[in-house]
């Protein structure tokens, strides 16, 4: 039968608490003045709080969200009752305030904390989740960069779960190329804008789960610059909200209809259009939206939400192969099939299939795979803390780089290798994995879709390589080598075989840095960024193998299960994956040209 929706089942309470306090030292975080209202034991309440109510609220509905989309009856998007009362048990907990500050509402908790709590609500029910995820980061970045007229028009209204936030970027003819978005917005002698355009692949974009949609949009006014300078950024709620902060009438934004995706069916992904004039009175034609900051900036302004939805977009991979990797370890710790290898009797009682070696070969590689991409956004979210709080400049300076850096690794990698923890979770799973009756397909389908949201794996290997490696002169991936050498000097200085594993890592950090300038010595960026991806996916290998390392020298001498199977599975990383790494750096190093030589016509 499928697993329980319960929160063992979700992710593991044990690791969480190991990586936040034992690996990153969360709790030092409330020596800081932000943070000074916390301890580890209101941590442990929100973790302990969230973990209830993804299992209460969000769990037990997955199932029912997938099989039950929404749809769109030519008036209205309808979606199952569970998601709204998920949705208000959530607003009424206060976690959509967890990060913001205390003017707003918020709790001032650490990001890394937040992260860790968020986890439990993408691993029990991921399109569900998507809603308050996308209203976070809406309402981060107005509190970033719009006016204060604006932030209390609208974050407020948020943080409560009354109103809920999107991004809205691509466009049928432009897809991930932003320099192409064509939507206008044209100026009005009351300060407003009326836009006209259409938007495409809107996750949120259209239901009836709270008083209002906040659009954050991307458009151009008539005259500015062409490509991506030309882009500014506009607030356009679904109904127009009045000074007094009632909601009012409709907005011209009109719902063309829904798209149906493999995975997520749960969240609403919507066609917009803007500027019809099918709302306004007098059929008025013109989507009202307000300008957030400067024009011009908006993609500027928009890669405030986007990076920290791409950083989520790798947590929410991570969660779903985590609750994938613990549901096919509890099929296989509870299905008898076969006997150990040379066994005589065939009557003899069936084992589980635990005791067959490619059965833990699996389950181990899951498991590396999964605690190490939590690892890695949890990483990132502490570097996120020490950007904005570290008490002194050179340490803010050094985490932005980091960050930077690791963004597109921490979006990417988790995507990928994730999605390969949920197809070994079905393929443990035997023929029963492939049926809707266990939740492992279901995973595998929503994890699927990560590696297309918040820029395609493409597009975050041109980052990584094209930008982030080589920007201020490679002061990223320096600051990520200093990162890496440290956790390597700690391993030396423990000898044996902490040493000899960090030998693994020290050889393939080498290798990142010699391909990495070879890539660039002929100065042909074509030719460099040809293998963009090949190099993403190694340099992920390396900095999540070094991950690894710095959690087995968490483990300390400690000696139980739980510190064995750490150290294990950092053993199973560095000696059977990080080798994949040695052909992908051979090849990147020799510069091959069998892509850049194919003619289209020969595909």
């Amino acid at each position: 039968m499928p697993s329980s929706p319960s929160a063992a089942s979700l992710l593991s309470r044990q690791d969480l608490a190991f990586q936040l306090y034992t690996w990153l030292d969360a709790e030092s975080l409330t020596s800081r003045k932000r943070h000074a209202d916390h301890s580890r034991e209101t941590f442990d309440a929100v973790l302990d709080l969230s973990s209830q109510l993804a299992a209460r609220y969000f769990a037990s509905h997955n199932r029912e969200n997938d099989l039950h989309e929404p749809h769109f009856d030519g008036t209205r998007v309808h979606t199952i009752p569970q998601v709204g009362e998920a949705l208000e048990a959530f607003a009424r907990s206060g976690l959509l305030g967890a990060t913001m500050d205390h003017e707003h509402g918020g709790m001032q908790m650490p990001h890394v904390v937040a992260t860790a709590s968020f986890a439990w609500f993408h691993a029990a029910n991921i399109a569900t989740a998507a809603y308050p995820f996308l209203t976070l980061g809406n309402a981060r970045l107005l509190c970033a960069h719009a006016s204060p007229e604006q932030v209390a028009t609208f974050v407020g209204p948020m943080l409560e779960g009354r109103f809920f936030g999107t991004m809205c970027l691509s466009e049928p003819q432009a897809g991930s190329s932003l320099a192409d978005v064509a939507t206008r917005a044209e100026p009005r002698p009351d300060g407003t804008y009326r836009l006209f355009g259409n938007k495409m692949w809107i996750s949120g974009g259209d239901h009836e789960l709270g008083e209002n949609i906040v659009h954050l949009v991307l458009a151009r006014i008539p005259g500015g610059p062409a490509g991506v300078k030309g882009l500014s950024l506009f607030i356009v709620p679904k109904y127009l909200v009045e000074p007094d902060g009632t909601v009012g009438e409709r907005n011209d934004v009109v719902l063309a209809g829904l798209n149906h995706k493999m995975g997520y069916r749960g969240t609403t992904n919507a066609a917009l259009n803007f500027g019809e004039g099918a709302h306004l009175p007098g059929g008025a034609a013109g989507a009202v939206g307000q300008l957030v900051g400067e024009p011009h900036r908006g993609l500027a302004y928009m890669f405030h939400m986007m990076n920290g939805a791409r950083i989520g977009v790798g947590a929410g991979a991570a969660a779903l192969g985590y609750t994938g990797y613990l549901k096919s370890l509890e099929y296989a710790r509870s299905r008898p099939q076969g006997r150990p290898l040379g066994a005589k009797d065939p009557a003899a009682p069936q084992v589980p299939i635990t005791e067959h070696a490619d059965v833990r070969r699996m389950l181990l590689a899951q498991k590396s795979y999964v605690e190490g991409a939590l690892g890695l956004v949890l990483y990132c979210a502490r570097l996120v803390d020490e950007q904005h709080t570290a008490p002194g400049e050179h340490e803010r300076a050094r985490a932005r780089l980091l960050l930077d850096v690791l963004t597109p690794v921490t979006k990417s990698w988790p995507s990928q290798w994730c999605l390969e923890a949920n197809s070994l979770a079905l393929q443990i799973h035997g023929g029963y994995g492939y049926t809707r009756e266990y939740d492992v397909e279901q995973h595998y389908r929503d994890n699927r879709l990560n590696p297309i949201h918040e820029g395609t794996h493409g597009i975050q290997a041109l980052d990584l390589l094209g930008r982030k490696a080589v920007m201020d002169d490679g002061a990223g991936l320096r600051a990520l080598g200093e990162a890496v050498g440290a956790t390597l000097a700690r391993a030396e200085r423990a000898g044996g075989e902490t040493a000899r594993l960090g030998g693994l890592v020290r050889a393939a950090w080498d290798r990142v840095e010699a391909v990495t300038a070879r890539l660039w010595s002929t100065g042909d960026a074509d030719r460099a960024l040809a293998g963009a991806t090949t190099y993403l996916e190694a340099v992920g290998h390396v900095v999540v193998a070094w991950i690894w390392l710095s959690q087995f020298l968490a483990t300390g001498e400690r000696d139980d299960a739980f510190h064995r199977g750490k150290r294990q599975a950092a053993r199973y990383f560095l000696r059977h994956e990080l080798p994949r790494t040695g052909p992908q750096f051979d090849l990147l190093e020799a510069m091959d040209t069998t892509v850049t030589d194919t003619d289209p016509g020969w595909l």
